[in-house]
């Protein structure tokens, strides 16, 4: 049985922009979270059959969020807008343990004691976000109106 190892370094101060095909981290008014869903998302497809590029899945309100209010009311209630005419209604929950988003970063050129040095190794990662809580959607979608869908 062998292992690896890897070094694991805090965020950096002046992130550098990576291009990443991942989506961006979801923000919540209490900070990133997490989004579980009880099923599968279809997404559109084009003459091929392949899933269309930058389709927005939906948008995501907090009805009870304001930004003076005292305490954790609000997460009681959160919707997500899947298209014109559904909505998922869920909460948010914190999570039992907070989850590290980590990536691997390139080797850098440091000023140590000794001088300057390189980075060695393929392993280095650094922690890119904490995430501590999740946004829940157990229940089935149910339609809306118009008059709630996103502006499209």
């Amino acid at each position: 049985m062998s292992s690896t190892t890897a070094k694991l370094y805090p965020p950096s101060k002046n992130p550098s922009p990576t291009p990443n095909s991942l989506p961006t981290l979801l923000q919540t008014p209490s900070g990133l979270a997490i989004l579980e869903l009880q099923g599968s998302i279809n997404l559109p497809q084009d003459a091929h059959g392949e899933p269309l590029k930058d389709v927005e899945l939906g948008r995501l309100e907090f009805p009870d969020y304001a930004p003076d209010a005292i305490g954790t009311a609000w997460m009681k209630r959160v919707h997500m807008y899947i298209g014109q005419h559904q909505r998922l209604t869920g909460e948010v929950k914190k999570l039992p343990k907070a989850l590290a988003v980590v990536r691997r970063r390139q080797n850098r050129v440091l000023q140590g004691s000794g001088g300057t040095y390189v980075e060695e190794g393929d392993n280095n990662l650094e922690v890119v976000e904490i995430v501590k809580y999740k946004l829940m959607f157990g229940s089935r979608p149910e339609p809306v109106g118009t008059a709630h869908a996103p502006a499209s």
